[in-house]
C-alpha cells in the first residue's frame, strides 16, 4: 500500500524536523519526505493540510484490562481506545493476571494484540516469579519471547538483597529494569502527606515513600551499571535526584503519569475519587517540578498510567475506592495542554511522547526516518473542545478530566503502514 501524507506540519523531534512537507509511505515503512520517491505511484491520499503529522505516540504505561470482560476484548477496546488518540505503541507491565513472568503469556498477549490490530503491545517481564519479590524470574526466557524489559510491576521488591540480585541478573541479560520507585512499609495511605490529607482525614502517604526509594535504588545502579527506568515521578525531590544521578553518568531515566502535570492533592478536595491514584497527586511545587523536569529533560517521558476500571470500583467511599486514572483517551490532549500553557514548546511535547520513550526502550522508533516503521499520528493542533464521558473510548470511564478543555483532534492514526483510526466528520 502507497500512501502519500500531503500538506501537513511534519514535526520529528528525533530528526529536528518540523517543515510543512508531504509524507511518503510505501509498504509499510517511511518511503521519503518531501520529495515523492521514483516511481511512487499513491493509493491513498491523506489531507493534512493545516494539522500536524508526528510519529506514533509511544506510552510507557498502560494497564489493558478490563473488569469483568475477557481479555481478549480488553486489548480489543483499549487499543481501539489508544489509535484513537494517536497511540501506536502500549508498553504494558507485567501485573496481569497471570503475571508476565512466562514465555507463554507474553505469547498470548501477542496474540491478541496482533488479531486486534489497533496497536502494538509491548510487554515488560516480570522481575520476579509471580511478582512476589522471592524468586528471580526467568529472565533470559522472557527476553527470548520478546519482552522489552523487566518491571516490578508496580509491586515494588522490599528485600534489598533480592533486588540486588534480580540487578544483576537482569544486567547480564542486557535488559532495562523499570522500577516503581515507592516503600510499601511508608505507602499505606491515601493522599499526599500534608495539610490537605490532615483537613481531610485522610491518611498520608509521605514523598519519602518515594525518594528513599529511589536514593537506595540507585546506590545499586551505582554499584551494578545496570539501566534502570523509574516510573510515575510524583515529587519535586525525586525530580532533583534524577537530575544528579544522570549529572554524575548513571544510566537512569524517569518518566511522569501526565495528571501528575495537570492535578494537585487540591482536587481531592470533596473526596473525587477520580483523583484516587497511586502514587498520590502531591503539592503545587511538586506539580511545578514534575513540569520542569521534562524541560530539562531530566524526565524522558510523558506516560498515561492508564487503569481502566468498571464504574462500581470509583463510587465507594474514598477510602474504599481503587486508585487509577483511564488515561489513553486524554494522554495527547492534556500534553498539548502544556504546550497552550506555555510550559514545552509543540515540538518538546511531541519529543516526550515518541521518540523519549523509544530511547527509554532502546527502540528505533518514534521517528519518521525513511526506512523507518510507518507509525503515524495526524492531529489538528488547533481544534479544542469539552471532553465529554460519551468521547471514551476506553471502556474505562474513570476520568477527572471531564468536562476539561482539551486542544488537539486526531484524524488519522496509522500503524505501519495501515489506517487504524480515521475521524469522521
Amino acid at each position: 500500500m502507497q500512501i502519500v501524507i500531503q500538506g501537513g506540519r511534519v514535526i520529528d523531534p528525533a530528526h529536528h524536523i518540523d517543515t510543512v512537507a508531504d509524507l511518503f509511505i510505501a509498504d509499510g515503512k517511511i518511503a521519503g519526505l518531501g520529495q515523492s520517491p521514483a516511481g511512487f505511484i499513491p493509493e491513498q491520499v491523506i489531507d493534512a493540510r493545516h494539522q500536524v503529522v508526528c510519529p506514533g505516540l509511544i506510552d510507557l504505561c498502560a494497564r489493558l484490562r478490563e473488569p469483568g470482560q475477557e481479555h481478549k476484548a480488553t486489548i480489543a477496546s483499549e487499543t481501539r481506545a489508544a489509535a484513537a488518540g494517536g497511540i501506536t505503541t502500549l508498553v504494558c507491565p507485567p501485573d496481569t493476571d497471570p503475571p508476565i513472568d512466562e514465555p507463554s503469556v507474553i505469547e498470548w498477549i501477542r496474540r491478541r494484540a496482533k488479531a486486534a490490530g489497533q496497536a502494538r503491545v509491548l510487554t515488560l517481564g516480570a522481575l520476579t516469579h509471580r511478582l512476589r519479590g522471592e524468586r528471580l524470574a526467568e529472565m533470559a526466557a522472557l527476553k527470548e519471547a520478546g519482552c522489552v524489559g523487566v518491571s516490578d510491576g508496580g509491586q515494588p521488591i522490599g528485600n534489598s538483597r533480592v533486588l540486588r540480585r534480580a540487578l544483576e541478573y537482569a544486567a547480564t541479560f542486557d535488559l532495562t529494569v523499570f522500577l516503581t520507585p515507592l516503600d510499601p512499609e511508608l505507602s499505606h495511605g491515601l493522599a499526599h502527606e500534608g495539610q490537605v490529607a490532615t483537613r481531610m482525614g485522610l491518611p498520608g502517604i509521605p514523598a519519602a515513600a518515594e525518594t528513599g526509594r529511589i536514593a537506595r535504588d540507585l546506590e545499586l545502579v551505582r554499584d551494578l551499571g545496570v539501566r534502570v527506568h523509574f516510573g510515575r515521578l510524583s515529587s519535586a525531590r525525586s525530580v532533583e535526584l534524577i537530575i544528579r544521578a544522570r549529572a554524575e553518568g548513571l544510566p537512569v531515566s524517569a518518566d511522569v503519569a501526565v495528571h501528575h502535570l495537570h492535578l494537585t492533592e487540591m482536587d481531592l478536595v470533596g473526596f473525587d475519587s477520580r483523583c484516587h491514584v497511586c502514587p498520590p497527586l502531591r503539592s503545587l511545587r511538586d506539580k511545578d517540578a514534575l513540569r520542569a523536569g521534562l524541560v530539562s529533560g531530566a524526565v524522558s517521558a510523558i506516560c498515561s498510567d492508564h487503569q481502566p476500571h468498571e464504574s462500581d470500583a470509583k463510587q465507594a467511599p474514598f477510602g474504599d475506592t481503587e486508585p487509577g486514572i483511564s488515561g489513553l483517551d486524554t494522554l495527547l490532549g492534556l500534553s498539548l495542554r502544556l504546550t497552550r500553557d506555555g510550559v514545552l514548546p509543540l515540538t518538546t511535547v511531541i519529543e516526550r511522547l515518541t521518540c523519549g520513550p523509544a530511547r527509554v526502550l532502546g527502540l528505533d522508533r518514534g521517528h519518521l526516518g525513511v526506512g523507518a516503521m510507518a507509525d503515524v499520528c495526524v492531529f489538528d493542533a488547533e481544534a479544542e473542545g469539552l471532553l465529554e464521558s460519551t468521547m471514551l473510548r476506553s471502556r474505562g470511564q474513570n476520568s477527572p478530566f471531564i468536562g476539561w478543555a482539551l486542544p488537539g483532534r486526531v484524524t488519522q492514526t496509522l500503524l505501519e503502514g495501515r489506517v487504524v483510526y480515521a475521524r469522521e466528520g
